[in-house]
């Protein structure tokens, strides 16, 4: 029987590059609660996705010479290959260039415009490319962006805004009057505090200077900006406006919205003014995490220092990996993640406490009655608090995982593991075997061990479900009454006469020093500088078709609409020409100025935001990413060849 319905969400993610075990800590809490929900019996939806507007995303696909959506294709490929090694059992997936997405964002402008809660107005303030966001002179932190610590830009343009300053005091009374709503209960003190009670200023929900993303419907010039188009995701995926019934009367409210701390603001005083505005219920709770530091600070690509899981999963086990990142780090705060600290989580709880039970257990009973599992007998004094430990364990980690206390959840699971080793060492098994007077006695430490295992295995579904699977192979064990949930509030459920088998061990102990040793070689090796492959091979006749020219910049200036391009005067020979290049964060325009470059001389011209480009120049990009133009010292009209 049902219990209802779950509607959890991750964020999603800005696909410009690879995903980190960053990314990873939150989709595996997201899959975890959404298996935990099924499997007690809920109907859930587990949302996902990729946000792929913007102007970063624009920038990057232009300098891999692609189109956004040529380059996005193969990123968001990448992460969907991802999250079937981490076996995340999403069930929907959503990408913000998917069609039915960008019809329903236009309709919700459309909605807030009609009803007066989006105006157009003219923007001026500074800028944070790599964010996506706008701050003031006030927010910044040492006059960069107080979030990601780059440098910001001055922008001015014309731009439609929504009122968030008309929900200010719904905003305030809603945390006022629903503390559960945002978790840890530090956030609402941050969002009160630092944010709506200063006082809010209207949201720029549009932009002009690019056209990466979804157009406003009613100006042409105009694509709307990245958080009325990614926040609404929660609800475009579940048909909403176009279908009001389904799965949108289904599932909305969502239970949850798991994001990083980074992005709380956006997600409750942006995303609850904008459901206000549409006179939607809001979500019942989201929850900000912390983040997975390392030694030195928090993971980043240009630092060089991120977290490959797929690494982790191929030497560990995906289990072992999605075990540590629940157990390890209490959700809500931030966390320090080092190889020593997971492999010596791995040796404690799963070689040592859960591995080694299950290894040692199985063996007694194949040593002691031929692999087959005897019916109870005779009872000892520790049965029955073992028996109580084992059977009433749900109950805490139901209110755990309510909680989305992770790591309290999975003690729970590791109080019963624990008591059912300590049970072993209280039996003594090995001394009760030396007298058959005791046989009896000895079956019933046996019957009662292998039930706790099935206990265990069937808690720890929601998290580990290789490794319980794992355990009913050896113990004997197939999907049924024996291993549904219902199951885990009842002892002597395992059925007599089982014959079990002893397999590989489920966690192998791991020699910690030898493999750091193996583990910083492989860092050392990853850090040896790589460089794209050789395209496929072309013939002398193919090169002969590219005319390569000596040019000379006469004159250079800024792009009037993208910022990330010059529009330069070149003398080629007895030739003049124009060509727009992406070059604008590398170089100022009066510093090029009589520099000798290298044209692509025949390139069929086109036309880059409106100017016509004859042309393209050639350059060179380095690991920090810094474009250098490659430049000859001979007359300009020279051939390159």
């Amino acid at each position: 029987m049902s219990k209802g319905t779950y509607y959890v969400t991750t964020p999603i993610y800005y696909p410009s590059s690879k995903l980190h075990i960053g990314h990873t800590y939150t989709t595996v809490a997201a899959d975890a609660i959404a298996r935990y929900k099924r499997v007690t019996g809920y109907d859930v939806m587990f949302l996902t996705g990729t946000d792929e507007h913007g102007q970063k995303i624009q920038n990057v696909a232009n300098e891999l010479g692609k189109t956004p959506k040529e380059f996005l294709d193969v990123v968001v490929d990448e992460i969907k290959s991802l999250w079937q090694t981490m076996e995340i059992s999403y069930d929907h997936f959503i990408r913000t260039t998917d069609d039915y997405h960008e019809r329903r964002v236009q309709a919700l402008f459309m909605t807030l415009y009609n009803k007066g809660d989006i105006y157009k107005g003219e923007y001026e303030g500074l800028y944070c490319t790599p964010c996506e966001s706008f701050w003031t002179e006030s927010q910044l932190k040492e006059g960069k962006c107080p979030d990601c610590g780059r440098d910001v830009q001055v922008t001015k343009e014309e731009a439609y805004f929504f009122k968030l300053s008309k929900y200010q005091d719904q905003l305030l009374a809603l945390f006022e009057n629903n503390p559960d709503i945002l978790e840890p209960k530090s956030r609402i003190n941050e969002m009160v505090n630092n944010f709506i009670k200063p006082g809010l200023e209207d949201l720029c929900v549009s932009r002009s200077t690019f056209d990466w993303g979804v157009p406003v419907p009613i100006d042409e010039k105009h694509v709307i900006y990245v958080w009325l188009d990614a926040l609404s995701n929660y609800i475009t995926a579940l048909g909403y406006p176009e279908v009001k019934d389904g799965d949108f009367a289904k599932y909305w409210p969502a239970d949850v919205h798991l994001v990083g701390k980074e992005i709380v603001r956006f997600h409750t005083i942006i995303w609850f003014a904008i459901l206000m505005a549409l006179e939607i219920p809001v979500p019942k709770k989201v929850f900000g995490h912390g983040w997975i530091l390392l030694e030195g600070g928090k993971m980043s690509k240009s630092k060089g220092n991120i977290v490959d899981p797929v690494v982790l999963i191929e030497r560990y086990g995906v289990d072992a990996l999605k075990y540590f990142l629940l157990r390890e780090y209490t959700f809500g705060q931030d966390g320090i993640f080092t190889n020593e600290v997971l492999l010596g989580r791995i040796n404690s709880d799963l070689a040592n406490d859960l591995g080694n039970l299950v290894s040692r257990s199985i063996s007694m009973v194949e040593k002691y009655r031929d692999g087959v599992v005897p019916a109870i007998g005779t009872a000892t004094e520790f049965d029955a608090d073992l028996k109580q430990v084992a059977t009433k364990a749900y109950l805490a980690l139901d209110k755990k995982m309510d909680n989305l206390d992770f790591s309290g959840a999975l003690e729970e699971i590791w109080k019963v593991i624990r008591r059912t080793n300590k049970y072993i060492d209280e039996t003594m098994p090995w001394a009760l075997a030396k007298d058959e007077a005791n046989a009896s006695q000895l079956d019933s430490v046996l019957y009662n061990l292998m039930d706790n295992i099935r206990l265990i295995s069937i808690l720890i579904q929601p998290f580990m479900i290789h490794t319980s699977r794992g355990i009913w192979t050896q113990i004997g064990l197939v999907e049924g009454e024996a291993t549904q949930w219902e199951a885990v509030k009842e002892a002597n459920l395992y059925p007599v006469g089982t014959k079990i088998e002893k397999g590989e061990s489920l966690f192998p102990r791991i020699d910690i020093k030898a493999e750091l040793e193996v583990l910083e070689e492989m860092a050392a090796a990853k850090n040896i500088k790589e460089f794209p492959p050789i395209k496929p091979e072309i013939t002398i006749d193919d090169f002969s078709k590219i005319d390569l020219r000596v040019a000379t910049i006469l004159d250079a200036k800024p792009h009037p609409n993208a910022d990330k391009l010059l529009i330069l005067s070149l003398k080629v020979g007895n030739d003049k020409r124009q060509v727009v290049s992406g070059i604008a964060k590398h170089y100022k325009p009066k510093d090029i100025v009589g520099k000798k470059v290298i044209i692509v001389a025949n390139l069929k011209p086109v036309k880059l935001r409106g100017e016509l480009s004859q042309g393209m120049i050639l350059a060179a990009t380095d690991d920090a990413d810094f474009l250098t133009l490659v430049s000859a010292d001979i007359e300009d009209g020279n051939i390159v060849s």
